[in-house]
């Protein structure tokens, strides 16, 4: 564990030196209230980091203290059907705790801890496993079939597993890997936000993605595993195109990131998600659904995060041989929260 000190904030920004043993990307917990931050850039033993929470109260002086971990993210039984802010923290849960209001330095878990998940075991002892194969499969919701899997940095041999009902961190068996050490298996894994979970071939996009709208689809089509934009001025439409892609496209999951996307436009989305039959199970269009709400009014740096987050989950689901779409809204004030970290990181020097 590495401690600093506080010689300036700005904005979001906080300089703290001391912290020549940190890492670039660890996470860090900043002042008394403990504020999540993340290390972006490093000078001797000076670190730039930049907070996710509001950065008032904090002055020179304030303790910093890594945790020797980069951003990363829960991944398991839980994401779908729940509704995370950009560094992934459960807004219904904190709701719940807090209320409707943010509480500075909050630190809820992104996986309920308490629920139980059955689970279906489709290996067995003596297997060997390598990186994204199945240990076995859980419900998750109506219409999502959770498959467990092997984190992609890991292989070895099963040394024993059974099916049963677990929370998401207790362990249901016990992995040997390559190098010799025993280790737990539970249904949740974490996942750096910015590194690309690894893949062993890229195919090409060559079919089509029906979006469920007629006009996309014949003047516009997209291909599963591409990419499009709507580009377009402020009221121009680009969101509502957004909404109809999402409730309407032949895709096994969507997560639906609302980056820097005004409050009204969010609260639409939460509401109408829910009220939405899925035309191929009549369940809910939410029992598909991760949704992260980062909106204008929250933190600049957390909506900077949160397209690495939606990512990261959505490469998760990708893993399992799932469709997913991903829907960023808006990356132009992605671009502006990447513009105003980079000014805050050029200010200092």
């Amino acid at each position: 564990m590495v401690e600093g000190r506080i010689v300036k904030v700005s904005g979001p920004l906080v300089v703290a030196d001391g912290m020549r043993e940190a890492n670039m990307f660890d996470v860090v917990r900043v002042g008394e209230a403990k504020l999540i931050g993340e290390i972006i850039e490093m000078h001797g033993d000076r670190a730039s980091i930049q907070v996710y929470e509001e950065t008032a109260g904090l002055g020179r002086g304030d303790k910093v203290v890594s945790t020797g971990a980069p951003l990363s993210v829960e991944l398991g039984p839980g994401l779908v059907n729940n509704i995370y802010d950009g560094i992934q923290r459960p807004l219904e849960k904190i709701v719940e705790l807090v209320g409707s209001n943010l509480t500075k330095g909050i630190d809820v878990p992104a996986l309920d801890r308490e629920k139980v998940w059955h689970f279906d075991a489709v290996c067995k002892a003596g297997d060997k496993v390598t990186g994204g194969d199945i240990y076995g499969t859980v419900a998750e919701t109506e219409s999502v079939l959770h498959k467990i899997m092997v984190p992609p940095n890991v292989s070895g041999t099963i040394e024993s597993i059974s099916s049963g009902d677990y929370t998401v961190d207790a362990p249901i068996g016990k992995l040997k890997t390559d190098k010799g050490e025993t280790v737990d298996i539970t249904l949740a894994q974490k996942w750096p936000v910015r590194r690309a979970r690894p893949y062993a071939e890229k195919l090409p996009p060559n079919i089509p993605m029906i979006t469920g709208q007629r006009n996309v689809d014949s003047m516009f089509p997209i291909a599963r595993g591409g990419t499009a934009c709507v580009p377009g001025p402020f009221g121009s439409g680009k969101t509502v195109v957004q909404h109809q892609l999402a409730k309407w496209s032949d895709v096994d999951i969507v997560v639906y990131v609302g980056c820097g996307e005004r409050g009204n436009e969010m609260t639409d989305v939460l509401r109408e998600f829910p009220e939405l039959q899925d035309p191929r199970t009549g369940h809910s269009l939410m029992k598909r659904t991760v949704l992260i709400a980062n909106t204008s009014d929250m933190p600049v740096a957390a909506r900077e995060a949160s397209i690495y987050t939606g990512i990261t989950i959505a490469e998760y689901f990708r893993d399992m041989g799932y469709s997913v779409a991903i829907i960023a809204d808006s990356s132009s004030r992605w671009a502006e929260a990447l513009r105003e970290m980079s000014g805050l990181s050029l200010i200092h020097i």
